[in-house]
């Protein structure tokens, strides 16, 4: 995305809104105005990242679509790490590894 910046957004913030994006644009040596417009293209693009358009030739769309129609499998150790204390478990902080 390069070229001519025309458009503009405006943005009304709360105070402590805008000393946060002033502290962290200071931070990472950029602008507040580059700062916002990079941070909201990037959650952007992640948002919209798993609704892209994505063509395939007809063997590759036969292998997607087979893909698609297999019964699900089982992955050796997943049920048990999905299943397992995680740090977020803990009821007070700093008690990893205790």
């Amino acid at each position: 995305m390069t070229g001519a910046k025309d458009d503009r957004l405006h943005l009304r913030v709360e105070p402590a809104q805008k000393a946060l994006l002033e502290a962290a644009s200071s931070a990472s040596g950029s602008t507040v105005s580059a700062f916002v417009l990079k941070a909201a293209t990037e959650a952007a693009a992640d948002i919209l990242a798993d609704r892209q358009v994505f063509i395939l030739d007809e063997a590759a769309w036969q292998a997607f679509d087979h893909a698609l129609d297999r019964p699900a499998s089982e992955v050796a150790g997943l049920r048990e790490l999905l299943s397992a204390p995680t740090v977020l478990d803990q009821s007070e902080p700093g008690q990893a590894g205790r």
